[in-house]
């Protein structure tokens, strides 16, 4: 299980776990400086490697300013190791996404073309409407070919709200924690987060094509609920499908706990249903 700041914790039982271990390291020359902020870090396994998808920023580069908002420089990134406990290291790219736009939250898929993929959130910050979009990798993903793609934008959501200035009710503008899977019918989904005014919200797309390129439609209710979400999936070693995301609360002004929970799954149809919370040894 990872966590902000690069830590990781191990467990087998999903109940007693050890850690935080650092496992991340970082080129301090490169664009993210020698004290990056690290998020959002997903672990894949890919052709007998491990990859390390996380988001870092440097505070000390400002990339833009926006509505009167400077925006830090950040963007998702890979890291590579030949064991998943780390340790994480740079490859040969320094840069998977363009230096001037806030990416961040990215995952891994391999599309029906056997093409390995980065899916990211384009942050909300610059372009007050979110996005997610793909890029596609390196055969040994230690880089990026090409530009990115838009899949869709926060605006698409049925489900996320906030209010404007004038107090209208619109969609939310944030895009945040994309996660790709297939259901046992060979559906393709796509696990996404935003907020309903001020209540962290996980929903869910399915594609009409069963690849990246969508289209995607959303359902119009979300798949968890409320303060739930950046969810991924996985199973025990038992075999069990689980769905491991976060809820968190705000102790003081500017603190924020991040709160793992895990959550039983059915992906035995054409769409995932979500049931009780999973508590181990219960």
């Amino acid at each position: 299980m990872t966590g902000t700041g690069g830590g990781l914790w191990k467990s087998k039982d999903l109940k007693t776990w050890t850690g935080p271990y650092r496992v991340v390291q970082v080129d301090t020359n490169s664009w993210m400086g020698p004290r990056p902020v690290i998020w959002a870090a997903e672990l894949h396994e890919y052709k007998g490697r491990y990859y390390n998808f996380a988001t870092f920023t440097n505070p000390a580069v400002m990339i833009d300013t926006v509505k009167g908002n400077p925006i830090e420089r950040r963007a998702s990134h890979v890291l590579v190791s030949d064991q998943p406990d780390g340790p994480y290291v740079p490859m040969k790219d320094r840069t998977y996404l363009p230096a001037n736009m806030p990416t961040l939250d990215g995952t891994f898929w391999v599309d029906k073309d056997q093409k390995p993929y980065m899916v990211y959130c384009y942050e909300w910050l610059q372009n007050w409407d979110g996005t997610i979009e793909k890029i596609e990798l390196k055969p040994d993903l230690s880089g990026s070919i090409g530009k990115g793609h838009l899949l869709f934008k926060a605006s698409a959501s049925p489900w996320s709200k906030e209010r404007d200035e004038k107090g209208n009710i619109i969609f939310n503008k944030v895009t945040d924690g994309p996660f790709l899977f297939n259901t046992q019918t060979g559906r393709l989904g796509m696990l996404w987060t935003s907020w309903i005014f001020n209540v962290y919200t996980q929903g869910v797309a399915y594609s009409e094509s069963g690849t990246l390129d969508g289209p995607w439609v959303h359902e119009k209710e979300p798949i968890t609920p409320p303060n739930f979400g950046h969810g991924m999936l996985f199973k025990t070693f038992e075999g069990k499908l689980l769905m491991s995301v976060h809820s968190h609360r705000e102790d003081k002004p500017g603190q924020i706990i991040r709160i793992p929970h895990l959550f039983e799954v059915d992906d035995s149809g054409d769409r995932l249903v979500v049931g009780k919370e999973y508590r181990p040894g219960r």
